[in-house]
């Protein structure tokens, strides 16, 4: 398939903090090893707000995984970034790289536009890449970041929250699991700093994969939601991806385990009331 044929890039982020940023900035004058800043700083966080999640602008990208969708919506490929090796500085320069190579298809995530976008572009800002694509645009809302913009980058979380007008609690993982999918498996967001820690990047990109995947999916039903789709062609592209996911296990055994805690989406309300009213 040409790069012309890709509508729609469905991607995620992992991202691990700085070290020696954090260190730097957060404990000036003291000598800490960048790790033991890292580990206070987590620290600190959990202490004070239930979370040890750092800030996303002292991170950087260690995955990026991009579904690449047809106009059709069927899945065509997906891909981990600068696989094997997960450079921060190659990933950022090939996802930026990547929107202009395929003429700038729309962006399709689950809450990226606070935080993926965000720490895609201080990434490019770190890294001296230059955006005019993407920044391109005489007035800030005719830009393709502009936040409601959803030709150029269309967040799902802002489908279901009407731009934040209402909270998502569950987030993808029970965007995901209303439609049979895994959602959240063996690995959780809060352990990739760790897994990083360990050099166990594979783990951290397969995860991102099925995240990816479970994104791609919520997709089509966001499409059916607003009239895009038929809901009898979103269970026809889902088996394709089913179909495409299992050619491939063997290439990429995470698709396995994804595969095994799949499950086809039903309307239990819809069969509860095919049985009739309870005697």
């Amino acid at each position: 398939m040409s790069k012309s044929s890709v509508r729609y890039l469905v991607f995620d982020l992992e991202s691990v903090a700085d070290a020696a940023l954090v260190a730097k900035l957060r404990y000036p004058g003291e000598q800490i090893e960048p790790a033991a800043a890292v580990r206070r700083y987590r620290d600190e966080l959990l202490a004070k707000y239930e979370t040890d999640f750092i800030p996303y602008t002292f991170q950087v990208p260690v995955s990026v995984v991009v579904a690449k969708v047809a106009a059709d919506f069927s899945l065509v490929d997906l891909v981990a970034l600068d696989e094997p090796e997960f450079r921060p500085h190659v990933i950022t320069e090939h996802f930026w790289r990547g929107w202009e190579a395929y003429r700038r298809p729309t962006l399709v995530s689950f809450n990226g536009r606070t935080f993926d976008v965000p720490l895609l572009e201080l990434a490019a800002f770190r890294f001296g890449l230059s955006l005019p694509g993407w920044f391109s645009g005489t007035k800030a809302y005719e830009q393709p970041r502009n936040r409601y913009n959803s030709e150029a980058h269309l967040d799902l979380h802002d489908v279901l929250t009407n731009h934040g007008a209402s909270r998502f609690n569950g987030g993808l993982n029970l965007a995901a699991n209303l439609l049979g999918k895994p959602g959240k498996m063996d690995v959780q967001g809060y352990m990739v700093q760790d897994l990083w820690n360990e050099g166990r990047l594979a783990e951290i990109n397969d995860y991102c994969r099925c995240d990816v995947l479970d994104t791609y999916f919520v997709f089509l039903r966001a499409m059916v939601l607003m009239g895009q789709l038929t809901l009898d062609r979103e269970q026809q592209l889902v088996a394709h991806a089913k179909s495409w996911l299992e050619a491939r296990t063997s290439q990429i055994p995470v698709f396995a385990a994804y595969l095994e805690r799949w499950g086809s989406w039903t309307n239990p309300w819809e069969s509860a009331a095919d049985d009739g009213p309870a005697e």
